[in-house]
């Protein structure tokens, strides 16, 4: 289940606090412009936290503490290429390259700062992905930490930022030290404050004395705001633009954060990124690969075709490419260069690949091949071997199912498909219709609530649910489930528009009844039923005026069912 919000709405304490409430297991990402941040959870603890492109790693921070030397983290890193700092702390453990408990501190310390940092975050928006299990779980987490403690010192360190700030406002600034008056203090200086000494020499802006020292961005504020506020330094300047990093690191960067935003549904973000990876490497196949992506999920199927198109044509571009080539040709309705594309796909996979065949079956079905789509339901079923197919496996194996006319067998197959995957909203509206196809409204109604647990803003559960409600003549709770519709999806079509117009009309609100009707008029022109109720209402002099007849029409069907 998915918990999304705004941070100008729920701060990050709250977010926090509510995951650890609910003991939730999982990856909470917060994002903002130009800015990505996860942190991970299990049983409601923090296992892990990180900030991408961060300058300071924790390989980095090892090195600077001499714990391993950077010809030893070269070769871990070349040799197991970690995707995250996790990753790296268990290789250098597994070879036995640094002393747990050296790697435990500052792998805690790194996941502290990084939460610490996003507490200063009040713009961005948050996403809740639940898991079963996280990569961290918790027999082989490194850490786990309490949420309330890191409550408490972050909500400290804001309000302590807030005073900081008034004379540090940015990293950017350069501080001098006052040597005379330095030596002729009275109050010792902390031990932070000691060991900045020697970078504050009026040529280091706070970013490079950060990165120098070792020291988190938060002890150096509060450190220099001391010395500061003694009279024992003063601003001298601010640094010119930063040095641009190499253009390699400036391709990752944009490319991190393209992926990071990508993760997060921030679509427009993640594209605008990925653009900028091309403008420095246009072969960059990865950015290529994503861009299409963010274009398939934004309903770009132009571009989305063209970018794939441009990718598949690179001599070593993989299959992934040439499958999602194929998936935007039957999305536009070319099922003929879909099919081809997934025939080139097939011959790029190194091993068999279940997601192929069954794309397959999907384009058999768009072309009512139903003993093609079965077919090829096998052949993906057999290539996944020991392994349980996926929730899309379930979907198209219940739809080639309902369309052969067994809709016995498609209940079967999506009530397995349910049992090991409860979270999916799809196989439960699938499954709603099978039962209702089969006469069992009730049963189907409650399968519809319990998918709207999973996914509470999927357009089409919440139609389902009006749908039955209103033949139920349950007419309330399908206004309310119409309403949503209507919010969430405006233009989703005429029929929710109808029946909202029926449902005000026998309330006696002839004005919001004639509302709805004209909004589905407005979006179907030529529905007979809509116009004759208009045109009804347009006749009525009295309040003995007759109902419309296609609204009695269709109560009177609705009933008999």
């Amino acid at each position: 289940m998915a918990i999304r919000g705004n941070l100008s709405e729920a701060s990050l304490a709250d977010v926090l606090q509510l995951l650890a409430l609910g003991q939730k297991t999982g990856c909470l990402s917060i994002a903002r412009e130009g800015s990505f941040g996860t942190v991970h959870f299990a049983g409601g603890r923090v296992v892990y936290a990180e900030l991408v492109n961060r300058r300071d790693r924790l390989g980095d921070r090892l090195v600077r503490i001499g714990a391993i030397t950077p010809d030893d983290l070269a070769r871990v890193t070349a040799a197991t290429a970690p995707a995250d700092d996790r990753a790296l702390a268990h290789a250098l453990l597994a070879q036995g390259l640094v002393e747990r408990d050296v790697l435990v501190g500052e792998y805690r310390t790194q996941v502290e700062e990084a939460v610490y940092h996003l507490f200063s975050w009040s713009l961005g928006v948050f996403t809740f992905e639940s898991e079963s299990e996280t990569d961290d779980a918790p027999d082989v987490a490194l850490v786990s930490v309490s949420a309330d403690s890191l409550l408490l010192e972050g909500a400290r360190r804001v309000d302590e930022w807030t005073q900081i700030a008034k004379k540090v406002p940015s990293l950017d600034l350069i501080f001098e030290l006052d040597a005379p008056l330095l030596a002729q203090r009275e109050v010792p200086l902390s031990a932070t404050q000691q060991r900045l000494l020697p970078f504050l020499d009026g040529t280091q802006d706070l970013h490079t004395v950060i990165e120098r020292s070792g020291i988190g961005e938060f002890d150096v504020g509060k450190a220099v705001f001391g010395l500061l506020t003694a009279g024992y330094a003063q601003r001298v300047g601010r640094s010119a633009a930063r040095r641009q990093p190499p253009p390699e690191s400036r391709v990752a960067e944009h490319r991190n954060l393209g992926i990071a935003f990508y993760r997060t549904g921030m679509l427009a973000e993640a594209q605008r990124e990925f653009h900028r990876v091309l403008e420095l490497r246009e072969a960059d196949g990865v950015a290529r690969f994503h861009l299409g992506l963010v274009q398939l999920r934004r309903r770009d199927l132009a571009g989305a075709h063209d970018t794939f198109l441009r990718a598949s044509q690179e001599p070593d571009a993989p299959a992934a490419v040439l499958h999602n080539l194929a998936f935007v040709c039957e999305q536009r309705g070319d099922l003929a260069a879909a099919a081809g594309s997934l025939e080139e796909a097939a011959r790029r996979v190194v091993a068999p690949d279940p997601r192929i065949p069954l794309s397959r079956a999907m384009i058999a079905l768009r072309a009512f091949d139903l003993a093609g789509a079965e077919a090829a339901l096998v052949e993906a079923r057999q290539a996944w071997g020991a392994r349980q197919p996926s929730a899309a496996w379930f979907h198209v194996a219940g739809l080639a199912a309902a369309l052969s006319g067994d809709g016995a067998r498609a209940a079967a197959v999506l009530e397995e498909g349910l049992t090991l995957h409860p979270h999916a909203a799809a196989l439960h509206n699938n499954l709603a219709v099978v039962q209702e196809r089969r006469g069992s409204y009730e049963l189907a109604a409650r399968t519809i609530e319990h998918a709207l647990l999973e996914d509470a803003n999927c357009v089409q559960l919440h139609k389902n649910l009006g749908d039955y409600l209103y033949r139920a003549q349950r007419y309330d709770e399908a206004c309310e489930s119409f309403g949503r519709v209507v919010r969430l999806m405006p233009s989703h079509g005429p029929d929710v528009y109808l029946k909202l117009g029926n449902v005000h009309y026998r309330r006696g609100a002839l004005a919001e009844a004639r509302a709805m009707w004209e909004q589905a008029l407005a979006l179907d022109p030529d529905n007979r039923i809509v116009r004759a109720n208009l045109e009804a209402m347009h006749r009525a002099t009295t309040p003995a005026a007759p109902v419309p007849a296609a609204v009695a029409d269709d109560v009177l069907v609705r009933g008999a069912a």
